[in-house]
């Protein structure tokens, strides 16, 4: 799944994602994200930190603190990739960060620290 606000991001992320054999979800924001997770039950969540109505943070929260989600790798993406970016990140139980922009190298690689390659794919 890839929660950003951004139809540049969310579109970059599936195709990149798609080419290498993965099924991608796309959400706007945290509550959009939050209700398709139910439906879907995504393997991995790419979240954008800076969001309206619910940020990157609260809604990697929500995720972790619901038992059906809590073991679901989240990977914050961010332009914010300061220290206490990360910490609070932590705090909240994000996995890992990724900084934007990504190439589709870097968002493969954070994928494949969590998630076997697809059966099929050149990965």
């Amino acid at each position: 799944m890839v929660v950003d606000d951004s139809n540049t991001i969310r579109r970059s992320a599936e195709i990149f994602l798609t080419q290498a054999g993965y099924q991608v979800i796309l959400a706007e924001d945290g509550f959009d994200a939050l209700a398709k997770m139910i439906d879907h039950r995504p393997a991995i969540v790419f979240c954008d930190v800076l969001m309206p109505r619910l940020d990157g943070y609260q809604t990697c929260a929500l995720i972790k603190r619901n038992p059906l989600f809590h073991a679901t790798p989240v990977i914050m993406l961010t332009s914010k990739d300061g220290l206490l970016d990360r910490a609070r990140g932590h705090m909240v139980g994000a996995d890992q960060y990724l900084t934007k922009p990504f190439t589709r190298e870097s968002l493969l690689q954070a994928l494949a620290t969590f998630a076997k390659p697809p059966s099929g794919s050149l990965n």
